[in-house]
């Protein structure tokens, strides 16, 4: 025999009002019996059946909800049970669960829904939420889901194979979202190899260990498996937004990569000689480098609209981060952009090919031989970066200052570009052999320009 629901329980699976259940009933809208002494009885075949079928959505109601102020309103009036306001967070509790608003340290609004699922509380951020509609509208979804699954309601799953998923992925959001899609897409090649003609539904959590396993095997290493998982962490993560997975199965713990940090600083006689050895488009290129800290692909899209002699600053934009930063020109570099800015005629790029006068692309070729020339051993284009945050440590920066003007989100990240030198080392420890005690107060500007001494570099 078929398992009846009451109107409570049909109204609490549809997010419903019983009243608008009985009303739907009344109109012949919705499959139901009655019987003398029994009242309305709702059977779960044919709910379920009818659901399938697509005569009424479990989010009808949800969709004729409109946006707009007024229906907002009525809704709060039939449904609305309370709420409480606070200087940073507003409520509004409904039958089902609550609404509710946070300010972020910088103002932004977010939207959160809480709800129960049999005893356990529910806290979520509602993404991309623009209004209290919209996460209530999510709210009511999710609380409708929860009913179907506590009572044996089967939502048909959407199937798809892995490596359809990966092209809905590149297209529909890395390429809208990621100025590094193309990496992705490189990473992508090598993952679907593996997942072949799996299904997204199929990979679980013994699956992605054992692709993880076997990209270790071919010699890749912690640090690149790790991006591995995080790519399909992100890719999982979002299946489920679009309604393809439930869970996300990556529960893999990613491997400390403190073990592969390369510390390569420039002394002060290798960064003469790197300079001596390189050509003439190359050498300012190196200075911009070990003077500002910035990245290779920042230094070689960098405009004159981005240079402002007048406040001796660089602004740099499309940052890998995304939120362009400020970097104060010091005297060292000035004088070579001044020199850049005369010869560079009507070009918007600083930095150009010397005989066709067109925007540099990549130094892949000129830099090692720089390097080679110099006799200098495993340096890479991203020491230059590296030298930069050391030596600013060295004369005493703080550590803000400098996640600033690298561009990182956390001082964690910066912690990893900054390394102390050998003499640096053997100084700390001897004061501890000094009888002269020394009371060290660390001074940190008030000002939120970060300053560039001149005396960081020795250039000739």
């Amino acid at each position: 025999m078929s398992q009846l629901f009451t109107v409570k329980d049909l109204s609490s699976f549809l997010s419903l009002h019983p009243t608008t259940i009985y009303k739907l009933a009344e109109k012949g809208e919705i499959p139901f019996i009655k019987r003398r002494g029994v009242g309305i009885r709702f059977r779960k075949g044919e709910i379920e059946g009818w659901l399938n079928q697509g005569s009424l959505k479990i989010n009808s109601f949800i969709e004729s909800f409109s946006k707009v102020d007024l229906a907002l309103d009525r809704y709060d009036r039939l449904f609305l049970k309370g709420g409480s306001m606070s200087r940073k967070e507003k409520t509004w509790s409904y039958p089902f669960g609550s609404v509710y608003l946070r300010l972020t340290k910088t103002g932004k609004e977010k939207w959160y829904i809480y709800y129960r699922v049999e005893g356990e509380r529910i806290r979520e951020v509602v993404k991309n939420a623009q209004s209290r509609a919209d996460a209530l509208k999510v709210l009511q979804v999710k609380v409708a889901d929860a009913f179907r699954g506590r009572h044996g309601f089967k939502k048909q799953e959407k199937r798809i194979k892995f490596k359809e998923f990966a092209e809905l992925y590149i297209e529909n959001y890395a390429k809208v979202n990621k100025r590094s899609w193309k990496t992705d897409e490189y990473m992508l090649k090598r993952v679907k190899e593996f997942f072949n003609e799996k299904d997204l539904h199929e990979i679980d959590s013994l699956l992605i260990d054992q692709f993880r396993a076997s990209i270790l095997k071919e010699g890749v290493t912690k640090s690149t498996a790790n991006r591995y998982m995080a790519l399909l962490k992100s890719m999982l993560n979002l299946s489920i937004e679009w309604g393809y997975l439930k869970t996300n199965p990556v529960k893999v713990k990613f491997f400390s990569e403190m073990d592969n940090l390369k510390e390569r600083i420039l002394s002060k006689e290798e960064e003469q000689s790197l300079l001596e050895a390189c050509s003439a488009h190359l050498k300012p290129i190196v200075l911009t480098a070990l003077h500002t800290g910035m990245r290779k692909g920042e230094i070689l899209n960098l405009k004159w609209s981005q240079v402002d002699f007048t406040n001796m600053v660089i602004k740099v934009e499309n940052t890998k981060s995304g939120k362009p930063r400020l970097i104060p020109i010091n005297e060292c570099l000035l004088e070579e952009l001044m020199r850049l800015k005369r010869q560079s005629g009507k070009s918007n790029y600083v930095f150009l090919y010397p005989d066709s006068g067109k925007p540099l692309k990549d130094v892949k070729r000129s830099f090692p031989g720089a390097v080679r020339r110099s006799g200098i051993r495993g340096l890479r284009f991203h020491d230059l970066r590296h030298s930069f945050a050391s030596r600013l440590v060295a004369k005493g920066v703080d550590l803000i200052t400098i996640k600033e003007l690298l561009g990182h989100h956390s001082v964690r990240i910066t912690e990893r570009y900054t390394h102390s030198n050998s003499e640096q080392k053997k100084s700390a420890v001897e004061r501890l052999a000094s009888k002269k005690v020394t009371h060290f107060v660390p001074i940190l500007s008030k000002s939120k320009r970060p300053l560039v001494s001149n005396d960081l570099f020795s250039i000739n």
